[in-house]
């Protein structure tokens, strides 16, 4: 009985936390080709993303040359597969424009 009761509060809490992003997420991105964010430029290769409320923080591999951008977040009805990002090539450079995080429902738009 007690193990039935303690698997279904861990089902509530997992349909509970579906979807949102916890305060201090963080999570992976792959650039395959260079980009500018903030006025700087990332080169291709891993970053993690650091997100709390409504500032991401881009670390390159090597922690050097941190970016910080203030983001909108938004929910959207389905979860994404994976982490990707869009690009703005209007101004003949990439530029990037927002960020999908993989496993959420939760999409980013760089301000």
């Amino acid at each position: 009985m007690f193990s039935k009761l303690l698997l279904i509060v861990a089902a509530i809490a997992i349909v509970a936390s579906a979807g949102t992003v916890a305060a201090g997420g963080h999570y992976k991105l792959t650039l395959f080709e260079a980009a500018a964010v903030n006025g700087a430029v990332l080169q291709p290769g891993e970053y993690k993303l650091a997100l709390t409320d409504t500032k991401l923080t881009i670390i390159p591999e090597s922690g050097k040359n941190r970016v910080e951008v203030t983001v909108k977040v938004e929910t959207v009805e389905k979860k994404f597969d994976v982490t990707s990002l869009q690009l703005d090539r209007a101004t003949g450079k990439s530029t990037i424009a927002e960020i999908r995080l993989g496993g959420t429902k939760t999409k980013l738009i760089l301000q």
